[in-house]
């Protein structure tokens, strides 16, 4: 993944809200949206009674932060997780993935073919997206102070279309039709995540809107949109 993204107050964004039962804060509505930066996550956890809720958490968009200062650990690049690490015990992801994953929503997201001039941003027609995600909880042992760091999942880019746009990867974008994927993603309880070969498989599950762009923090459209249809 390039490593861009946004959430704008959208329709399509409250109804993905509406779906995982959750609401969004004003305050996590972003245009511009980098690595490193503060994003919303949709995770559930357990309440002091012990019973289980989903909530929406501000998070910094690295999965990796450093203990003391609670800032991104920029020695190694965790914004993404590759889906190929997942289950490699010495991966950073490995752990998170067994036992804290959670949904990042966005409206759309930017991809470079790695060539620093094409551009492409990238939606779902007629829907927000759900990335799927996993995250990490980090506490100031001195301070206190309590923080998320989380990163987007991705996948080989085994696309055709897709070696035009980015030809290293493609972000997980998670099938909202499909709860009970859903509800076992979010569940801190459940470890078989053998089940979820099927969802780490490099597909389009719904029909995407690709539109050329100038650069990645301007969004600006330099060409017509096109599809690439589920």
């Amino acid at each position: 993944m390039c490593g861009r993204f946004n959430l704008i107050d959208s329709p399509q964004v409250q109804l993905l809200c509406a779906l995982l039962g959750v609401p969004m804060p004003t305050h996590n509505f972003r245009a511009d949206i980098a690595p490193g930066g503060p994003i919303a996550i949709v995770l559930e956890r357990r309440n002091a009674e012990g019973q289980k809720s989903r909530q929406v958490s501000e998070a910094t968009w690295w999965l990796l932060l450093d203990p003391s200062s609670l800032a991104p650990n920029y020695k190694y690049a965790s914004f993404n997780s590759r889906s190929d690490k997942l289950d490699l015990p010495r991966s950073a992801a490995y752990t998170p993935f067994r036992e804290s994953r959670c949904i990042i929503p966005a409206s759309a997201f930017v991809e470079g073919l790695g060539d620093k001039k094409t551009y492409h941003k990238i939606e779902l027609e007629d829907a927000a997206i759900a990335f799927g995600g996993v995250y990490k909880h980090y506490v100031n042992r001195e301070t206190g102070e309590s923080v998320f760091g989380a990163s987007i999942v991705t996948l080989p880019p085994l696309i055709p279309q897709w070696q035009h746009i980015h030809p290293k990867s493609l972000p997980l974008m998670l099938d909202m039709n499909d709860k009970e994927l859903i509800d076992k993603w979010l569940d801190p309880d459940f470890d078989r995540v053998d089940e979820f070969a099927q969802a780490l498989e490099p597909r389009v599950t719904a029909t995407m809107k690709v539109t050329p762009i100038d650069r990645p923090s301007r969004w600006n459209p330099i060409a017509d949109s096109f599809l690439i249809v589920a």
